[in-house]
């Protein structure tokens, strides 16, 4: 990744620093994202093949399963709550019933926020794949092609209008169905552009001018190289120059190029209100893949624009003010967030159908790459339960122990290693970082929880990590059910959390021997000018 420059010069709620991807992380659950585009129901249907038709050289499709979703910016708003943000959508859906579907899917994930425009004449897209063995066989496609207009596009203008007043950052998710048309796109664009508003652009097509007033385009390598009349580019500085050359003809100050294989690619142009004017060349920062096993593509650039898009209106959030628009491209904002979206891209692949990114999975994903952990050894509530009920289904005893372990010392790995010594498999829960500044103050922890989980990770005592984000482990406790909970001996059963739950079930509660003379918040103090002991834990 190429240095980050010089921060822009912004209002004093606007953060000037780069942001790390902990802050980053943390920030979606403060943003409010508008979501506008052509919305398409996807349905999986998934069955096994055994033999040939006799009536032609085709499978025969055994069906046993038929699972339905909403696709394109229905999976652009179903990733963007995955993540934390609030969403407002807005799209055009048939008088049929894969448009009441696709309404009822909607409104049980966001309740009122969700506003579709029913248009009699039109046709709800639906694309059907069939599925064998984790290989799509054939998929079909059910839609009408024809640009909003008229009654239409004034009730979808409208509600958009009403969505800008909650929102600092509009994702525009373009399938080229339609909703995105002529008498919508400028005047929305016009619209954030008067209220202050990022738009983030997955686009569709080779005139990318279509787009301009726009803050950030995510197209992939193809699209680019077609916006550009030029054949795909493989080589980080080709697919720059192509990037450079599409910005300037679109009139767009940013864009974030999906590669596949090859990762992302961020550029961000000079001498605008996202970058600092002394700037004289664009930005550029490239980041490898994230993917560790490809199983399915469908839908991964929806979660990397979703991705994007929360990320940054995260950031706005946090400041305090939604009205910043492009300038959250500045100061490596946008390089952050598209860090943290090339990695949010890398975990979606490896999901069957389509598939979205929870805010935890980032969070574990980013503590097993720090320092080097070993994949699968931090994991988010969800995953540590599936490998808990695994390990207990083949016999195993699952001790489970949480803390802060903010600086590692010798007590606490005494505790670590007797909690191990009590069954075959240990889990260990930190505290989040805000959870830790409402039990220990402002100045703590010294470690943010990435570093925290991938020290711990990196113990052979340790099986699993995960992080909590409540000031107590009582609800990971009644999630996960561990057969011994493991406490220090400064404790009483009484008082140890979720010790009733784990005796209720069966488990038992260790009280683990203290490791004298060892203390965090002392060892801290001892750091300050003039300290001295500290008997706090």
């Amino acid at each position: 990744m190429t240095p980050t420059p010089s921060p822009v010069e912004a209002p004093a709620d606007v953060p000037t620093e780069t942001p790390t991807l902990t802050q980053v992380i943390d920030g979606l659950a403060h943003a409010r994202v508008l979501c506008v585009g052509d919305v398409m129901l996807d349905r999986f249907v998934t069955g096994r093949v055994e033999r040939i038709s006799p009536e032609a050289p085709i499978p025969i499709l055994h069906e046993q399963r038929e699972t339905l979703m909403p696709g394109a910016a229905g999976n652009v708003a179903a990733n963007l709550v995955a993540l934390g943000a609030s969403v407002h959508f807005v799209s055009v859906i048939g008088d049929d019933e894969a448009g009441r579907i696709l309404a009822a899917e909607l409104s049980a994930r966001l309740g009122e926020r969700a506003r579709l425009i029913v248009d009699p004449a039109r046709e709800t897209t639906v694309k059907t794949r069939y599925m064998a063995g984790g290989q799509q066989l054939l998929r079909a496609d059910r839609e009408t092609v024809r640009p909003v207009d008229g009654a239409v596009a004034e009730a979808l203008l409208s509600a958009v209008a009403a969505g800008l007043d909650d929102c600092p950052v509009v994702v525009l998710s373009d399938y080229a169905k339609g909703v995105l048309s002529p008498a919508v796109l400028a005047p929305l664009i016009g619209q954030a552009a008067a209220r202050d508003r990022l738009v983030v652009v997955d686009p569709k097509g080779r005139d990318f001018a279509r787009y301009r007033g726009a803050g950030v385009l995510t197209p992939n390598a193809k699209e680019l190289a077609d916006a550009d009349a030029s054949a795909p580019a493989t080589a980080d500085d080709a697919v720059a120059a192509q990037a450079a050359r599409v910005m300037t003809a679109a009139g767009v100050p940013a864009l974030v190029v999906t590669r596949s294989e090859r990762g992302l690619t961020a550029i961000r142009a000079p001498a605008s209100e996202a970058a600092p004017a002394a700037e004289t060349a664009a930005t550029v920062a490239h980041f490898p893949t994230e993917a560790r096993e490809v199983f399915d593509v469908s839908g991964a650039g929806d979660t990397v624009t979703a991705t994007l898009a929360a990320a940054l209106a995260g950031l706005a959030g946090l400041a305090g003010d939604g009205a910043q628009g492009p300038r959250l491209l500045a100061g490596g904002r946008l390089e952050t967030a598209a860090l943290l979206a090339n990695i949010a891209g890398g975990i979606v692949v490896g999901k069957a159908g389509t598939a979205v990114v929870t805010a935890e999975e980032l969070t574990a994903t980013r503590a097993r790459q720090h320092l080097g952990v070993r994949a699968g050894k931090v994991a988010a509530l969800a995953h540590a339960l599936e490998a808990v009920r695994a390990w207990q289904r083949s016999g195993l005893k699952v001790a489970f122990t949480n803390g802060v372990f903010d600086l590692l010392h010798p007590g606490h790995l005494s505790l670590i290693d007797q909690a191990r010594a009590s069954a075959d498999r240990l889990v260990v829960a930190i505290n989040g970082d805000a959870s830790v500044k409402r039990l220990k103050g402002p100045t703590r922890p010294v470690q943010d929880e990435t570093a925290r989980a991938a020290v711990l990770a990196s113990l052979q005592a340790v099986d699993l990590v995960l992080v909590f984000d409540e000031d107590t482990p009582l609800e990971t406790i009644r999630t996960l059910g561990p057969d011994v909970l493991v406490k220090g001996a400064d404790y009483t059963v009484e008082t140890v959390v979720g010790a009733d739950l784990v005796l209720a079930d069966g488990g038992r509660v260790l009280l683990a021997d203290l490791a004298a003379g060892h203390s965090t918040t002392a060892t801290i103090a001892r750091l300050k000018p003039g300290g001295g002991s500290d008997p706090g834990r």
